[in-house]
Order: C-alpha cells, then structure tokens, then sequence
C-alpha cells in the first residue's frame, strides 16, 4: 500500500497524490510524519505541509468527504480511503515517555485509523507490552507487529542508533560472533524467524515485514513459518 508521509510534501502536493489514487482505484494507506533531515537536530515540516501525522489524517479525512484544500466541496469519493499509522513499542524518539507517545496514538485512533503498524523490534517482550498498554489505554484496533531481518553486520550498531531500539543481549552476542554479512544474515533470519514464531504461538498472526535490503531473508522466513 502507499505509504502517504508529511515529510518533503506540501499539503497541496499531498492532495493532488491522493486525487490520484483514488482515480487508480487505491483507497488503503499507511500515513506516517516521515524523518527529519540528517542535517536538522529536530523535525522540520515543509514549508505548507503537514506537521503531523494527525494533520495528515484531518487532510484525507476531509477529502474523503469531498472537501479540499481551497474549501471547495464536491461529492465524496465513492470509495473513502482508510489508513494505518505507526506505533512504537519502544515509544517514538521525540516522545517525552511511552505513556505521552500512547496519548496521542489514541488521538490518531480516534481520528481513524483503523489498525497500528509498529515500529521494528527485536525483543517480543517490549512489543506484548506495548499493546498490553494500548488496550488499556482504550486502543482496540489490530496492532501489527514489524519484524526486520539483520542483514549486515554493521546494523548490530546502526539499527538501534537509527531507529532508537534495542537489540537483547543474546542476539547481539550471537552477531559479534559473524565475520562476515552473510553470517549475520543467517543469524538474523534464525532470530526472526524464532520472533515469528512466537508471535504466531501467541495468537498474533498478521505481520509485516520490513523488506528493505532485506528481501531474501524475508523470504526465508516467510517460507519457514508459513
């Protein structure tokens, strides 16, 4: 599905790209903020474009209803978009504390989002946790859990400084023993091969996968849980 962001858009840019889908027929979205810049020690909106994920989700909804940017107002589409946005088991970079970053994933809930695709992580515990969290906070769509395979092996240290996640203990010490990227790739597959698993163990059985640079191990995966 695409995946609609705040960042390096315009809301008019923003509009014109959900015109179009709608006239291609696709109404499912994934609508996130997007990253700062490398060069921005903090999040910097374009220059008339959305700040937030939520202000993105107020523009679809509106278009939904046929309401547009210069405030003309046409029929509604017949079919309205529905969207996801994303969730951090770890809780966002920005955020203050887990139970702020909780806040206002319910706010964009109410606003509707209809389910929660999670940041990647590798300890299940902190994503069972999260939701645990969510569901008493009144948060009631599906949430869905995002598995990335390691595949090289610098991303033992650069995957929890981008992404801000941790790594247990075990994983990582079974990485420092590679020698070479594709022996991480094979560990990382074990590892979230053994992470799905789990999840479906549990009653958890839709899951995403983060694809990037990472597609064979994917498949592995996919072909030994499935």
């Amino acid at each position: 599905m695409p995946h609609i962001i705040c960042s390096g858009f315009t809301r008019s840019e923003t509009e014109y790209a959900l015109i179009d889908l709608n006239f291609l027929g696709i109404h499912d979205l994934l609508l996130l903020r997007g990253d700062k810049q490398q060069r921005d020690r903090f999040y910097q909106p374009s220059e008339e474009g959305n700040a937030h994920a939520i202000d993105l989700q107020y523009q679809v909804n509106n278009l939904n209803k046929g309401v547009f940017l210069d405030n003309t107002q046409s029929e509604a589409f017949d079919t309205p978009f529905s969207y996801g946005v994303a969730g951090y088991p770890e809780k966002h970079e920005e955020a203050p504390n887990i139970e702020s970053d909780i806040y206002w994933l319910k706010k964009k809930v109410a606003a509707g989002a209809e389910y929660v695709v999670t940041q990647m992580f590798f300890d299940n515990d902190k994503y069972f946790d999260f939701v645990g969290r969510c569901r008493d906070a009144g948060i009631t769509v599906p949430i869905v859990p995002g598995l990335k395979p390691v595949t090289f092996l610098n991303q033992l240290t650069v995957l929890p400084k981008i992404f801000h996640v941790d790594m247990p203990e075990a994983f990582a010490a079974e990485l420092r023993k590679c020698r070479t990227d594709e022996a991480a790739a094979q560990v990382g597959v074990e590892w979230t091969t053994m992470q799905a698993n789990e999840l479906l163990a549990k009653d958890v059985h839709l899951i995403h996968f983060y694809t990037m640079m990472a597609t064979q191990s994917v498949r592995q995966v996919a072909m030994s849980i499935y």
